[in-house]
């Protein structure tokens, strides 16, 4: 599944070649934001895995967007964009919520590097044991364990991805074409009773009784874990 990296900065130049970029890697997806506005609305309304900030908005000094998207839940890395290379500017942008700073003109190779790094980093973090309904999330052994008994729930890498991406919503319903699109790459539209199984069968596994949830909600238009 593509890890989908924001990409914000006014110069539409400069986010299109990125964009162009990262997507040849075929391990990237990516967004575009040309404002804080637009970026803030993004970050609410979709999951990312990291985020590529330049700190010369229009609307707003991107590191005070940086603190107000970490304000707002965002916890994927940052990586800042900035012209200026001083070491204040550099601890104000890290006093922000930046994971790091890239200083322009940069090459793409570096950048990459760094971004790779930081996702790298914050996947381990992840890994380590997520709390879910009583269990212990493990994304990367793809299991799940049981807090009451110990017992392994052995998960597909589909059934991991759901969790993975519910997870990240923080308790917020992730709706039906979001999940298809993040997860099988599907297109807005698509029919398809996909999600609906693997949602039964990761029922089925998870669920003391499944057909009582308690875990895995579904709510209208999508799903959501519980709190």
């Amino acid at each position: 599944m593509p890890r989908t990296i924001l990409l914000v900065d006014d110069d539409e130049t400069l986010r299109g070649v990125l964009a162009e970029q990262l997507q040849l890697q075929d391990e990237f997806a990516t967004q575009e934001a040309g404002t804080a506005k637009e970026a803030v609305e993004a970050v609410e309304a979709e999951q990312f895995d990291a985020v590529i900030l330049d700190i010369g908005l229009p609307d707003m000094d991107g590191r005070e967007l940086c603190r107000a998207m970490r304000s707002l839940g965002v916890k994927v890395p940052i990586v800042m964009l900035t012209g200026v290379d001083t070491d204040a500017d550099t601890v104000l942008g890290f006093d922000a919520g930046a994971n790091d700073y890239v200083t322009k003109p940069f090459r793409f190779e570096v950048l990459l590097a760094r971004l790779r790094a930081h996702l790298r980093q914050h996947q381990q973090s992840h890994d380590a044991a997520l709390d879910i309904g009583g269990y212990k999330f493990r994304p990367a052994y793809k299991q799940l364990l049981d807090g009451a008994d110990g017992r392994t729930v052995r998960l597909t890498e589909k059934e991991t991805a759901i969790l993975q991406y519910l997870y990240r919503a923080g308790g917020a319903t992730v709706s039906r074409e979001t999940l298809l699109r993040e997860v099988w790459g599907y297109r807005p539209g698509v029919t398809t009773h996909t999600l609906e199984t693997h949602i039964y069968r990761l029922r089925q596994k998870i669920e003391r009784d499944p057909s009582r949830t308690r875990i895995l909600m579904t709510e209208p238009g999508g799903y959501r874990l519980a709190s």
